[in-house]
């Protein structure tokens, strides 16, 4: 925000310095940018935040430094002259859409002389780098950046039957906007317009066909509220910011409108001259009242560190726009304005009063209360993930929460559900050109597919190594109308064997508790390998999916070398997880291997198999270790395979003896050939 020395002046006298000025500013939360010279006049560039919409005009600004300094706010006090008819026999509005416009108030002047503007309004505007057009949209200008409350001027001969109509857009309807460019109108957007056709785009831009021009003689002067998110996002779909829409999407101040609408008027009558018609449209009505703020003077001790003189605080509060409701010894209660929706609660005022005060009087000695800060399980979990994939040599990625339908419908291990679909598609984040991919407007159900196309750029970029994880969110559907499931999950994609990276997922959870035992379950889908993929579950829970990409899904996602992905859920590790340290006493004993080659049925699967020796081989279990899987048909017959594993046993309270280990040997051979009618090959 861009304010004027001289303009500043008008309210509030800046009997201080420059430097010392933007000091105090700057302290106080308005960031000083920087200052240039402007003819005689000097450009003050300050950092609004956007909780602080009441500093995007002078007023708001000199207020502040009325209270900083203890000075009187000098602020104008319009009352045009209104000597025409009455408004309501000229002109009226009708709000359709009273969920995107909120209020809307109108005044009519005839007779206006469009012409250029006068020196000091030029020199005002230009000051903070603002082209005169005429002396009637400077006027509205000039009302905008003195206030922050955006107007708008019609030439009232081009609106229809004198009738504005404040809808959504007609399906397939365009406006010519002030700046002469098409723009595709949709639902959602707020449009101001007559019977004929679209007029304005409300909180953004006019429209060509009413602006006011050398020609114009009857000027309707527009103030309104509009829905701050609609605005957002219509600037942001058609692409077009304007100062009005960076203050409609901060929020403005709806109980001053009338004010800023009889400030324009004035100015336009001193400027233009013309006739004011008598009273306003005024339709719609006011937002909910600022709900009352109980401030005990004990906190301001307890949060600042020192003590605030007593009188300083409802003195302070009541300059800032506060009405003091009920005052007492220990505490008060406060309204605030109607232009500070930033105060809602209790530490917003002890914020309000430490920075008028000075967080700089505040010396380093001052003893703040401080607890301990615990950090929540969801943070802990998470950490503990990064922390295992980045030691195995993982890259952390960040990728939109957005994909486009055939990544969508690539793979969606966790619901069947159709994608949520959104109405403002992502531009300008994915390599449309060479993947063809069409609109990126649905809401991911895995991070699979995203870190497929990720592995994809960095193939294409002739990286070696790429091996990435992401931690993030999906959206599960959840039926019409309802709030979708956001479960977090963990997803990764790398080069490595199968086996390594589930050996990788297993050592992820065994840091959350080495008691969990994961179960890997067939899962059938195209993405992936069908002999290497699988569900894991932990109990009758699943925790998610791993499998290699099968060569379909090498295609669709043009990867160019083999590629395993896995994903699970950290809500269900959360659950299970053991946060506090654990010991785990290591075994003094020397251990001993046995390899087993068995012959199974080719529907058995290495998880089958891996369960029932684990539960064979009992408490003297070390690890099985998968091998390798070999196929003869001329040896084993039609639909078997062999599988060779390994099995490593040791005891922690003595040496294992041949005959101990041959013993447990023997009864997983014979819980397999019971089990899975499993052959031993000598």
């Amino acid at each position: 925000m861009i304010v004027s020395w001289k303009w500043l002046s008008q309210y509030v006298d800046l009997n201080m310095g420059h430097d010392d000025l933007v000091d105090r500013l700057t302290m106080s939360g308005l960031n000083h940018e920087g200052t240039e010279e402007v003819g005689a006049d000097q450009a003050i560039d300050l950092e609004v935040t956007s909780n602080r919409p009441d500093c995007l005009g002078h007023i708001g600004v000199a207020r502040e430094i009325a209270v900083l300094y203890q000075l009187p706010l000098n602020l104008p006090q319009p009352q045009p002259s209104e000597t025409g008819p009455d408004i309501s026999s000229s002109c009226n509005v009708e709000i359709e859409c009273p969920e995107l416009c909120y209020r809307y108030t109108a005044r009519l002047i005839r007779g206006v002389r469009v012409g250029p503007s006068p020196d000091w309004l030029v020199d005002r505007l230009a000051s903070i780098g603002v082209a005169s057009v005429n002396n009637v949209v400077d006027a509205t200008n000039y009302v905008m950046f003195e206030t922050g409350q955006p107007l708008h001027a019609f030439d009232f001969s081009r609106v229809n039957d004198g009738k504005i109509v404040v809808r959504e857009p007609h399906k397939n309807e365009q406006m010519e906007a002030i700046d002469h460019r098409q723009y595709p109108l949709h639902a959602g957007m707020c449009l101001i317009a007559d019977s004929r056709g679209p007029l304005a785009i409300g909180g953004v831009m006019g429209g060509a066909d009413s602006e006011v021009s050398d020609s114009t003689t009857d000027v309707l002067i527009e103030a309104a509220h509009f829905n701050p998110l609609s605005v957002r996002n219509t600037a942001r779909t058609l692409n077009l910011h304007s100062p009005s829409s960076f203050r409609f999407e901060r929020s403005i101040d709806s109980e001053h409108l009338d004010w800023a609408s009889r400030r324009c008027c004035a100015i336009i009558l001193q400027i233009a001259a013309g006739e004011l018609a008598t009273g306003s449209v005024d339709v719609g009505g006011a937002r909910e009242k600022p709900q009352p703020i109980t401030l005990r003077f004990k906190q301001l001790e307890r949060i600042l560190g020192i003590q605030i003189p007593v009188d300083f605080v409802p003195r302070t509060l009541t300059e800032l726009g506060l009405e003091i409701m009920e005052e007492t010894g220990d505490a008060l209660t406060a309204t605030p304005p109607s232009w500070r929706h930033d105060l809602t609660r209790e530490i917003d005022l002890v914020e309000e009063v430490g920075r008028i005060y000075g967080y700089d009087k505040v010396p380093d000695t001052a003893r703040v209360p401080m607890a301990a800060s615990y950090r929540p399980k969801p943070d802990r979990v998470l950490d503990r993930v990064r922390n295992v994939l980045v030691g195995a040599g993982f890259d952390e990625a960040l990728t939109a929460s957005f994909v486009p339908q055939p990544w969508s419908d690539a793979i969606s291990p966790w619901t069947d559900q159709s994608a949520l679909v959104s109405t403002q598609p992502m531009l300008g984040v994915l390599e449309k050109a060479s993947q063809n991919i069409g609109a990126v407007d649905m809401m991911r159900r895995s991070l699979i597919p995203s870190l497929l196309e990720a592995r994809r750029i960095n193939e294409y970029r002739s990286n070696q190594t790429i091996e990435l994880f992401e931690t993030a969110k999906v959206y599960l559907p959840k039926g019409e109308n309802q709030i979708p499931d956001q479960p977090t999950m963990a997803a990764l994609v790398s080069g490595r064997d199968f086996f390594v990276v589930k050996a990788i997922v297993m050592e992820v959870v065994s840091r959350f508790n080495p008691n969990l035992r994961v179960d890997l379950r067939p899962f059938d889908h195209p993405l992936l390998d069908a002999n290497l993929c699988g569900e894991m579950w932990i109990g009758e829970e699943k925790l998610g999916v791993i499998g290699q990409v099968s060569v379909a899904g090498k295609k669709q996602f043009k990867l160019r070398s083999d590629a395993v992905v896995a994903e699970f859920n950290l809500h269900l590790l959360e659950q299970f997880a053991v946060l506090i340290p654990l010991h785990q006493n290591q075994s003094p004993f020397p251990p001993i291997a046995r390899d087993f080659n068995f012959v199974v049925d080719e529907s058995v699967r290495w998880s089958q198999l891996q369960s029932t020796v684990r539960d064979a081989a009992g408490e003297l279990l070390e690890s099985v270790e998968y091998r390798e899987t070999f196929r003869d048909e001329k040896k084993d017959g039609v639909g078997k395979k062999r599988i060779l594993l390994s099995v490593t046993l040791r005891s922690s309270s003595e040496t294992l003896t041949g005959e101990m280990a041959d013993e447990v040997s023997q009864q997983i051979v014979n819980d397999c050939q019971r089990t899975l009618e499993a052959q031993l090959l000598g």
